[in-house]
């Protein structure tokens, strides 16, 4: 990824909330001839306990995918990039006070995303499968007034569901984050774009802070 300095995400903890609040991902792999493949599925973060291991990520995967296959031989997995997309919005010149004082303005494109480089390997396992379901529901329906819970369907119905996927597991071996939010921009002009973004777009206090860069000052 195309890393400028000024938009360069280097705390990793900045990159795990990236991955938390945006937890969709696009996970590109390739096949034993080279081909590029790319599949779309929410991704759990297990931060690493301790300085000697590798944070993970979690999900799974229909047993049909054909991701499956490329992955039954290799004992160490495969190669795999996990990329994670935080807010984006296209920034208009016409949010800019140098647009009324000069016009030498031009449009952009802000966003936030996260890359994750590791190994892929399958887990074949019931009793994984279970938890690891468990644990993503729990995840998303956590803000629900009544969450609905895995103990909800029947059990046989579960198990059945469980065998229809496999699950997958990403040994983390780098983490990359890109903030590229116009923060090396004057203050009032990133104002500007805050104030556009929430007007014209719509878009709440924190994206817009986010994507104008006034998350990333002092001020």
């Amino acid at each position: 990824m195309y890393q400028p300095p000024q938009f360069r995400l280097d705390s990793r903890a900045e990159c795990h909330r990236v991955i938390e609040a945006a937890p969709f991902a696009t996970l590109v792999t390739h096949d034993a001839s080279g081909e590029l493949s790319a599949d779309h599925l929410p991704l759990l973060l297990a931060p690493a306990g301790d300085a000697s291991s590798s944070d993970t990520l979690i999900g799974h995967i229909a047993r049909a995918n054909p991701l499956v296959r490329e992955l039954e031989s290799p004992l160490d997995g495969i190669e795999a990039l996990a990329i994670f997309h935080g807010p984006q919005a296209y920034i208009t010149p016409s949010w800019y006070p140098a647009k009324q004082e000069h016009g030498k303005v031009v449009p952009t494109w802000n966003y936030q995303v996260v890359h994750v480089h590791g190994r892929l390997r399958l887990i074949d396992d019931p009793h994984w499968l279970r938890e690891m379901v468990t644990t993503l529901t729990e995840c998303f329906e956590s803000e629900r007034e009544r969450p609905w819970q895995v103990e909800d369907a029947p059990d046989d119905y579960i198990a059945a569901m469980c065998r229809a996927i496999v699950g997958i597991e990403i040994t983390v071996e780098r983490i990359e984050g890109k903030r590229k939010a116009s923060q090396h921009k004057p203050l009032d002009e990133r104002w500007a774009i805050h104030r556009g973004l929430q007007d014209e777009y719509g878009y709440g206090e924190q994206d817009a802070a986010c994507l104008s860069g006034i998350l990333l000052d002092e001020t």
